[in-house]
């Protein structure tokens, strides 16, 4: 794949993204993103396959921040769903789960 196609390819993903959740409601944005963490885990293991197949030291450097920042999105989205899940939960089962009665 040439250069000139590879930026084609991302400049319309990220047109596309952005006019998909430019158009969700403010309130579904979050329990979208939240129930969508399997995409987190897509990116990782992509951005893993990609540094391992790096030759260059600059491709290593730009697979290994790729990986740190998709195991840091992997890794958020799970804590904003624990805690969008916890305030669904009733006082007293809120208690239960931090230990106290």
């Amino acid at each position: 794949m040439t250069g000139m196609v590879a930026l084609y390819i991302f400049m319309l993903a990220a047109f596309t993204g952005y006019e998909v959740i430019a158009r969700v409601p403010v309130i579904l944005h979050t329990p979208l993103m939240s129930g969508s963490n399997f995409v987190h885990g897509i990116v990782l293991v992509g951005a893993m396959v990609a540094l391992g197949s790096a030759a260059t030291p600059l491709e290593k450097t730009i697979g290994f921040i790729g990986v740190l920042l998709a195991a840091g999105n992997a890794v958020g989205g799970y804590v904003v769903t624990e805690r969008m899940l916890e305030m669904f939960k009733a006082s007293g089962a809120r208690a239960k789960t931090k230990g106290t009665h």
